[in-house]
């Protein structure tokens, strides 16, 4: 019987190295230390045997159980190692190979407009302003003599939000920057000196226009600015931009509902592809008197202008662009050409 005991340890050992992963090692310590397992069906033949015969068999299979639990756990620690090593070697750094260099991500052409009119308008003292694109339909409309049911509201009542503001006013996204015109004027005494871009929401989409969008609203008000100065100020803007003095600026008539009078301003390039055509640019005008009243400001004291300015249009015409989605689709290799 003790050969048996003996022979049962030396199989455990050759079954737990021929195991070459924990799935296949379990199987194997089943056969051994299992419910039906050959060390188990030994001790179960012990209740024939005398007690003598019990006595010194039992401690011979306790000592197996031990032996092939020992062979087992050895096993288990080996293969665990292997496992470890394996993936070392896999998942392993050499550090001395050169650095993986990042790509270098660039500024979007609408931004780089943006920044460009910020950094133009800074140079002749103007400040820069920025708040909400969810608005009160007060300050995005009413203060700008856009009163309920006005009819030029109707391209503009759009993007509204389900709730009100603490006034019980409804809110909106904003369908221009001219609200910032109105809370910065509201806050600030004259003169009054800035611009306001940002983002802007409406319903429209098509090759030159976008329900999300990207305007810069001017304002300058004072006791003696005139409509020669929006002109002066809008066509320096305009050679600044472009970088060139080939340009021709016109006003034209026109009608918005914040100034009087208005007008539309188009630009006509004197050289290159756009030669000989006018281009419509921003609209502008003299403050509106009410508006200068919903500034807070007596309108018998101080006048000034404002214009509106899309950045998409901009950048069209900066570089030469004829659909408006391309700026909007993420195409790499349309961005890239813009950051060289």
């Amino acid at each position: 019987m003790s050969s048996t005991v003996e022979d049962l340890v030396v199989q455990a050992e050759a079954a737990f190295s021929q195991a070459d992963g924990p799935a296949a090692l379990e199987d194997a310590k089943a056969k051994f230390l299992g419910k039906q397992g050959a060390l188990t069906a030994l001790l179960k033949g012990l209740g024939q045997m005398t007690p003598e015969e019990k006595r010194e068999q039992g401690g011979r299979i306790n000592q197996a159980k031990q032996q092939i639990e020992a062979l087992l756990n050895a096993r288990r620690q080996g293969l665990a190692k292997a496992e470890l090593d394996r993936r070392l070697a896999q998942e392993t750094i050499d550090v001395t190979l050169p650095g993986r260099g990042r790509s270098v991500g660039g500024i979007h052409p609408v931004i780089q407009t943006w920044q460009r009119v910020e950094a133009i308008f800074a140079s002749i003292g103007f400040e820069v302003a920025d708040g909400p694109e969810i608005e009160n339909d007060w300050t995005n409309f009413t203060a700008l003599n856009n009163p309920e049911n006005h009819p030029a509201r109707s391209m503009q009542d759009t993007f509204y939000v389900d709730m009100q503001d603490e006034h019980g006013l409804p809110l909106l996204l904003r369908t221009h920057t001219s609200p910032m015109q109105v809370r910065y004027a509201r806050m600030n005494k004259p003169p009054i000196k800035v611009i306001a871009p940002g983002r802007t929401y409406r319903v429209d989409s098509d090759a030159t226009h976008s329900p999300m969008f990207h305007q810069v609203e001017g304002l300058w008000i004072a006791e003696d600015i005139s409509f020669a100065d929006l002109k002066g100020v809008y066509t320096n803007f305009l050679k600044a931009f472009f970088e060139t003095d080939d340009l021709t600026v016109r006003f034209r008539p026109s009608f918005f509902p914040f100034t009087e009078p208005s007008a539309e301003i188009d630009m006509m390039f004197t050289s290159g592809p756009n030669r000989g055509r006018w281009l419509e640019i921003s609209g502008s005008g003299q403050v509106h008197p009410q508006v200068v009243r919903n500034f807070g400001l007596d309108p018998e004291r101080y006048i000034g202008f404002a214009f509106g300015s899309g950045l998409e249009r901009l950048t069209m015409l900066r570089y030469g662009v004829d659909d408006l989605r391309l700026f909007f689709e993420g195409d790499l290799r349309f961005l890239k050409q813009f950051n060289r």
